[in-house]
């Protein structure tokens, strides 16, 4: 048996009559004015929601901005710290360079100054007129060889030919023949005294040079007043005969042994 749709007052609305009435009931809501009494609420609530969202969009961005700022803020912080560094150690390193360059001076002076003090010593110093002789006849000793009656220096013992050195530092005088002397030298000495060297082989220095401890001024020999090859060395305190002085006291006061 075929089923049927019931009928009367059971019977459900169609789809039809339900749009039918959707539209009706939209249309008597637009005509009483209720539509725009029910959309207000609605059109707040979405209003407000639009405002809550863009304040959330705000608040994002700033602290976007903020996050943004802070990390360039740590970067120049980074970046300033790391030239601050870079400065102190160029000034650290300059510093140090200044100081070698100090102490480099420093010692070159010390040297030089030394330097100085050792050459000073040097030209000041006193030596024997022929290294590791000896003395063969002594100060004033007396006898008819000398005209005086007595020895006016001392003889050194030293072959023919040896090397004769000036004593100290000074300008020669006198360079060549002096009668008993024989070929002879004399030096006024840088403290004003005057040293004579006689009976020379041959002399090898000249009138007005300036010679220094341990130069060579002549070669031992035996001219003059002289029995044989020697050196006569005389001390005095002026550049004439007869102000001789002991040779050997004369030394010894600068420092020579013998």
């Amino acid at each position: 048996m075929a089923l049927t749709r019931p009928t009367g007052k059971h019977r459900a609305p169609s789809r039809m009559t339900r749009r039918s009435a959707t539209i009706a009931g939209a249309a008597t809501i637009a005509t009483t004015g209720v539509c725009g009494t029910l959309a207000t609420p609605a059109v707040a609530a979405e209003t407000g929601t639009t405002a809550s969202m863009e304040d959330t969009g705000t608040t994002l961005i700033l602290a976007a901005d903020a996050e943004a700022d802070s990390l360039a803020d740590e970067v120049a912080d980074q970046a300033a710290t790391q030239q601050r560094a870079a400065v102190a150690r160029v000034e650290a390193a300059e510093e140090a360079e200044r100081r070698a360059v100090a102490r480099a001076l420093e010692l070159r002076e010390a040297e030089v100054r030394a330097e100085r003090e050792a050459e000073r010593k040097r030209l000041s110093a006193f030596q024997l007129p022929i290294a590791g002789s000896h003395i063969s006849t002594g100060y004033q000793t007396g006898g008819s060889l000398w005209s005086s009656g007595s020895h006016s220096g001392i003889d050194f013992h030293a072959s023919y030919g040896t090397s004769v050195v000036s004593v100290g530092s000074g300008t020669v005088v006198e360079a060549g023949w002096g009668g008993a002397y024989g070929n002879n030298v004399v030096i006024r000495m840088n403290d004003g005294t005057y040293t004579q060297y006689g009976h020379l082989a041959s002399v090898g220095v000249a009138v007005g040079q300036a010679v220094v401890p341990g130069q060579q001024i002549g070669l031992a020999g035996s001219t003059g007043n002289s029995t044989g090859t020697h050196l006569h060395f005389e001390a005095r305190t002026g550049s004439e005969y007869g102000s001789d002085v002991n040779p050997v006291a004369y030394l010894r006061a600068r420092g020579v042994s013998l």
